[in-house]
């Protein structure tokens, strides 16, 4: 006789402001190996301090050829992951992709528990998520920041990595 799968579920209700956020980094040019292989160890260490809030890290590959390799991340809350990453060391990774993706491209993906989902795509080539297949916007305005995108009440507790103004002078 067959064995029945071992089906299990979860209660998430200790968890109401939960986010789920995939990210991945895609190398689209020989230089970008390096920009990549440079990363791995800078996210290593900072998972490794437990950033306040977060859950849960898991790294993830994509794809090998083009490499393409990422991780999912379950935050507590927004606030949780808005503010770790725009503190050190996260804030100066991101301040350094933004003036150069060192032959990369960037994404992220959030989806909230209590309802909501926004993306944002630096230097992608290539159609990839809800890039593929959603009406495409520049990350200006409202549409600049997560809290922005996702339509997120309040003020931040830190501010902007780089502002608007001074990226896009």
């Amino acid at each position: 006789m067959k064995a029945q799968v071992n089906r299990r579920t979860v209660d998430l209700s200790g968890y109401p402001d939960l986010v789920v956020i995939y990210l991945g980094m895609r190398v689209n040019a020989l230089t970008g190996l390096k920009t990549l292989l440079g990363f791995g160890p800078k996210i290593a260490k900072s998972v490794e301090a437990h950033p306040d809030g977060l859950l849960l890290h898991e790294n993830l590959v994509f794809s090998l050829l083009p490499p393409h390799v990422g991780m999912r991340q379950y935050w507590r809350n927004f606030e949780s992951l808005e503010s770790w990453a725009r503190s050190e060391p996260h804030r100066v990774w991101w301040q350094q992709f933004l003036r150069d993706s060192g032959g990369t491209g960037f994404w992220h993906e959030a989806y909230f528990m209590r309802g909501g989902m926004e993306a944002v795509y630096d230097d992608i080539v290539k159609g990839i998520g809800f890039l593929s297949f959603a009406p495409v916007h520049a990350a200006r305005g409202s549409r600049f920041t997560a809290r922005g995108r996702v339509q997120r009440p309040g003020e931040p507790t830190t501010p902007v990595v780089v502002s608007e103004d001074d990226f896009y002078s």
